[in-house]
């Protein structure tokens, strides 16, 4: 979503002390404004074939239609969903011990760690044997990843290298094809695990001819970089949607974080107009424009990118940060991967590099941040699960007919739309990995678990979490050990009783932290 412009940037002078009035504030970059991109920015160009593209104007007496330009082209050159990198996750948050287990288009892939060729690979989650789950395996002793259902192993390449149940002098039947596991091809880049979603044998070296999209301020080393992954309970339409949608924001996330009062409040949380509209569309995504505040950019079919605008210097005789030379320009931007999983769910890796403030990024755990970009994620999680299962109701490929979008603030999402049903056949392309219905809901409190959506994870998270409920277990200890030593010498009894209290009340406290941030958190907007 555009809140997580707000959070995912917030540096830690932002962070509040007190729990109970959470607001965070954003920085003069983050109200909206962004500076024009230019189109080289990213390795791939492709010149634009389509139209000039704006959102219906404003008006109150305006009835909105169906817009012809939103209709599928079958004349359009397809954009061929098995033809991409995707992201997989960051390479912080990856054990190299261990395999992981993670769903992308549908996939079920296994990523590890190559300590033999110092490289992450992804395989199809599937031992070639009986199909047992890879991801269930381990990491052998000479770097194998070995099935543990039957023992069979397999190097970085896929290839079969032991089988136990083979005798030592019969045939070498681990050298079959049969016995090789799927192999994705599979690279690093922005310190982030990317595959490429097809197992041919034509693809082994598609890195050599098309590489993930390039984004100069992820490799540029005067920047510092804050990520985060997260899976959420919606699909690849809705989170993409909700990024490009500055206009949710002071309402969806009212009390949360704060934005730039409008000149024109329209209401208690500080609506207003927002002027959208898309200048260049094609089968490889969209350019989108915010008029005096910059550009924004979709790169198919999974990155929402925008720049920061310039921050101007404060106090006397400050002089606006784009007269600077460029080595001492303020700048931070805002990089969304957005992976579709499976119908109903996705996975959102976001990614912050700034050149300013760096010091504070380095001091601030990255868990702390965490906790903020997850509330804001929660804020606004359970009505968007809702909305997706409303479109569904209405057929997603008559979007535009179930959905009334009369105001230029819309212009990224119909541009959106325009480009899945013109070039991207309507929806995601599961290929048979799912039938496309979507999950049932469950519970609000399983919806909003934070702890398998993002904790067990994330490496700093998981890490916190740890340590905290270790700290819980040592003041629960700590409370029975002072009532001991109370009753059994009865020397200062009344210090060790008050003791023991203290420790007992603060486990409890804890105990209740633990769970709103990293289990469940609730929020109620009618409250707010």
């Amino acid at each position: 979503m555009e809140g997580l412009r707000a959070s995912s940037g917030l540096s830690p002078t932002h962070i509040p002390a007190s729990r109970s009035k959470t607001k965070f504030t954003k920085h003069k970059f983050l109200n909206f404004q962004f500076n024009p991109v230019p189109t080289s920015t990213f390795s791939r160009k492709t010149p634009s074939k389509s139209k000039l593209f704006t959102a219906i104007p404003s008006s109150p007496s305006f009835v909105s239609t169906p817009e012809p330009e939103l209709e599928a082209d079958s004349r359009a050159e397809k954009f061929d969903w098995y033809a991409h990198w995707y992201p997989v996750m960051p390479v912080c948050d990856l054990d190299k011990r261990a395999p992981h287990a993670k769903k992308v288009m549908g996939l079920d892939i296994v990523v590890w760690w190559d300590k033999n060729e110092s490289s992450w690979r992804v395989f199809k989650d599937a031992c070639p044997h009986r199909l047992a789950p890879l991801s269930e395996g381990r990491i052998d002793q000479w770097g194998s990843l070995q099935c543990v259902y039957h023992g069979w192993c397999f190097n970085g390449s896929g290839n079969c290298n032991f089988i136990p149940q083979a005798p030592p002098d019969g045939p070498p039947v681990y050298t079959s094809k049969r016995a090789c596991a799927a192999v994705y091809p599979s690279t690093v880049q922005h310190d982030i695990v990317w595959f490429w979603p097809n197992t041919d044998p034509q693809y082994k070296d598609i890195i050599l001819k098309k590489q993930p999209p390039f984004i100069p301020e992820l490799d540029d080393p005067s920047y510092i970089k804050m990520s985060i992954s997260r899976d959420l309970p919606y699909g690849y339409e809705v989170l993409i949607e909700n990024l490009m949608d500055p206009a949710h924001v002071p309402c969806a996330h009212y009390g949360i974080m704060r934005t730039r009062e409008p000149k024109v409040k329209g209401d208690r949380e500080g609506g207003s107009p927002v002027e959208l509209s898309i200048k260049k569309l094609d089968r490889d995504g969209f350019l989108g424009d915010q008029g005096q505040f910059g550009i924004n950019k979709f790169i198919a079919p999974c990155i929402s990118y925008a720049h920061s605008s310039p921050v101007v210097d404060p106090g006397d005789g400050a002089i606006a940060d784009a007269e600077k030379q460029p080595s001492m320009q303020r700048r931070q931007s805002l990089i969304f991967f957005c992976i579709p999983v499976s119908p109903g769910n996705s996975r959102l890796i976001s990614v912050v590099p700034t050149n300013f403030n760096v010091w504070i990024m380095k001091i601030v755990p990255r868990f702390i941040l965490h906790l903020a970009i997850n509330k804001v994620l929660d804020s606004d999680l359970y009505l968007l699960h809702l909305e997706e299962r409303k479109i569904m109701e209405n057929e997603s490929s008559n979007w535009q007919k179930a959905c009334f979008v009369p105001t230029k603030s819309d212009a990224f999402v119909v541009g959106f739309r325009k480009w899945l049903n013109k070039y991207a056949g309507g929806q995601v392309d599961w290929r048979g990995n799912h039938g496309g219905a979507l999950p049932p809901t469950p519970p609000r409190e399983q919806l909003l678990d934070r702890y398998w959506s993002h904790v067990v994870n994330c490496s700093s998270c998981n890490s916190a979490y740890k340590g905290l409920r270790a700290l819980e277990v040592i003041l629960q200890f700590a409370s029975l050990t002072f009532i001991g030593i109370a009753g059994a010498t009865k020397h200062k009894a009344n210090t060790m009783v008050a003791m023991a209290v203290v420790c007992f009340a603060c486990s409890k406290w804890l105990n209740q932290f633990i769970y709103k941030n990293f289990h469940f958190h609730d929020y109620d907007h009618a409250f707010r």
